[in-house]
């Protein structure tokens, strides 16, 4: 069977169910890989900071600020270990050590200071200037929540420190570190916090660029002109930029939509917004004119298996042009992409 943009529309509109079915058959979910990303912390590195900590505090016996400083400049790493203890983002840290030293650490610091740390985590910390004063308010705001443990509270709250290693201080890490924590408490405080949350929200946009990178490449490999245009940049002559122009916005021939979608809520905002550009690219044009441009949909994840009815809705949006990441490299010879190549 072939795929709908290697026939014409109106043989997709004649048997229309089947070209779904096509275009589900190439989509494939990547949810289950993420990209490591700049700033991906290996576990013996993570390790590596855990142990230094753990020795320095005689097996987290004692948190002595004084001497978590100093291991914090020698090896910073334990900055990832001191926050993953916490259980808290660097924003939420910022906040916390505003509030427990006399020094205000801005949430734009604490991630700048975490981001250093992760592409450099054995690269010693100058311990002076507003860096060295933040990272110092840091640490001393860990080691007194980490000591005291989480606090009485109304009993329709939860408090965040009331996690198996810190719900009662120093008296829940110590045994823990020694012994290992129970699987049901692991799964436990996995389901509250997801496994990869923190990594995946850092790699989200990474995640997000997987569509655009590959259509870049193929445009550049045949010598395509395109415009790519920036996250919400403003565009002459449309309402909302698509993600590529071929040649350029001074004469639009070919627009290219890149989206990727996991849940079928993004999916049918992604088709609403294609279709928007096929009603714009046919605004006050006659049927013998034709469409201003040729719209084209680059999609991936598993969102667009949702609904029929959205899939259907591109297909209509595109006549048939819809392509996925398996089907990509096809996408200049089943075009009016093959008019712009000067690198066969």
């Amino acid at each position: 069977m072939p795929s709908p943009f290697e026939v014409s529309y109106p043989e997709i509109e004649a048997d229309i169910e089947t070209y779904v079915d096509e275009v589900f058959a190439t989509l494939k979910s990547g949810f289950m890989t993420l990209p490591k990303g700049d700033g991906f912390i290996d576990y013996p590195v993570f390790e590596g900071g855990y142990e230094a900590l753990k020795k320095i505090t005689k097996g987290f016996s004692d948190l002595d600020p004084e001497t978590v400083v100093m291991l914090a400049f020698q090896t910073p790493i334990t900055l990832i270990v001191l926050r993953a203890m916490l259980g808290f983002t660097p924003s939420e840290w910022a906040e916390a050590a505003t509030e427990n030293t006399d020094v205000v650490v801005t949430q734009g610091a604490a991630r700048s200071i975490d981001r250093n740390v992760r592409l450099s985590p054995t690269k010693p910390l100058r311990p002076t200037g507003k860096t060295g004063e933040r990272v110092q308010a840091l640490v001393r705001s860990a080691c007194k929540l980490l000591t005291e443990g989480a606090q009485e509270i109304d009993a329709a709250l939860i408090h965040r420190l009331n996690k198996a290693d810190t719900a009662s201080g120093l008296a829940s890490i110590g045994p823990l570190a020694d012994m290992g924590v129970p699987y049901s408490m692991l799964l436990y405080e996995r389901y509250l916090g997801r496994p990869f949350a923190g990594h995946r929200d850092s790699v989200s946009e990474l995640v997000g660029d997987l569509v655009e990178t590959a259509i870049e490449k193929l445009l550049t490999r045949h010598g395509i002109s395109f415009r790519k245009t920036k996250r919400a940049e403003r565009i002459a002559g449309f309402e909302q930029a698509p993600d590529f122009i071929i040649p350029d916005e001074f004469n639009p021939q070919v627009i290219i939509e890149a989206k990727l979608a996991e849940d079928d809520g993004t999916a049918r905002d992604k088709v609403t917004r294609v279709q928007h550009l096929h009603t714009m690219s046919v605004r006050d044009r006659t049927p013998e004119e034709g469409p201003r441009y040729e719209v084209i949909a680059c999609i991936a994840g598993r969102g667009f298996k949702q609904r029929r009815q959205d899939m259907k809705k591109l297909l209509e949006a595109t006549q048939g042009k819809v392509f996925t990441l398996q089907t990509i490299p096809e996408m200049v010879q089943h075009s009016r992409l093959r008019e712009f190549i000067t690198k066969p």
